[in-house]
């Protein structure tokens, strides 16, 4: 994938840097860079993610279930295709599941994020908006107040839990805000609760 060409790129500027080329060790540590390590790994989940994420098979299965129906009043009677019809005109049938999986089916259950804006000042602070999915696992992080700030922030990032594996959070990083309430004048504590 794209961190093997990133790995051998990195590779291949390091023998240059040996032999001071113009502006190589400038994109070797532009490559080495923590930010696009990050970003690479970004990349790689959202193309994994759209490889495998599901999609329904049809939209709209009512109009299929409709279909079905015209169907059975031609084929040949039986016990089974009178119980198939009854069960597909069935109002709980109709109305309840065929209903909800329609709606269900195309609604986007996409994350959005907001908009960043346009004009952040070069000499200002960089902000990430950063989101990770537990799915009861643990952060994979420790968080604690800082000494001379008071600010919450990222004690530490445990090797392989979701922290790291994500590359979006690191030792350091400040906590604005966790799943929209902000966490300044909040103990470590109440912000782990949150989490």
């Amino acid at each position: 994938g794209v961190s093997h060409v990133l790995t051998l790129a990195l590779q291949e500027l390091s023998l240059l840097c040996k032999r001071d080329v113009n502006g190589v060790g400038m994109l070797y540590e532009l490559l080495r860079s923590h930010w696009l390590q990050a970003l690479l790994k970004i990349y790689e989940c959202l193309q994994q993610y759209l490889g495998k994420r599901p999609a329904p098979v049809m939209l709209q299965a009512r109009v299929l279930s409709r279909e079905v129906v015209e169907l059975l009043h031609e084929a040949p009677p039986s016990g089974e295709v009178k119980e198939l019809r009854r069960l597909l005109r069935s109002p709980h049938f109709k109305a309840a599941l065929l209903s909800a999986h329609d709606t269900v089916a195309q609604k986007d259950f996409e994350p959005t994020l907001p908009p960043l804006p346009d004009n952040i000042p070069e000499n200002e602070e960089a902000m990430r908006i950063v989101c990770l999915v537990k799915n009861n696992q643990p952060l994979g992080a420790t968080i604690k107040r800082h000494e001379i700030t008071g600010d919450i922030t990222v004690a530490r990032v445990i090797h392989g839990g979701l922290a790291d594996r994500s590359g979006l959070l690191y030792a350091g990083d400040k906590l604005v805000e966790v799943n929209g309430v902000p966490v300044e004048g909040l103990e470590p504590e109440q912000v782990i609760n949150i989490l």
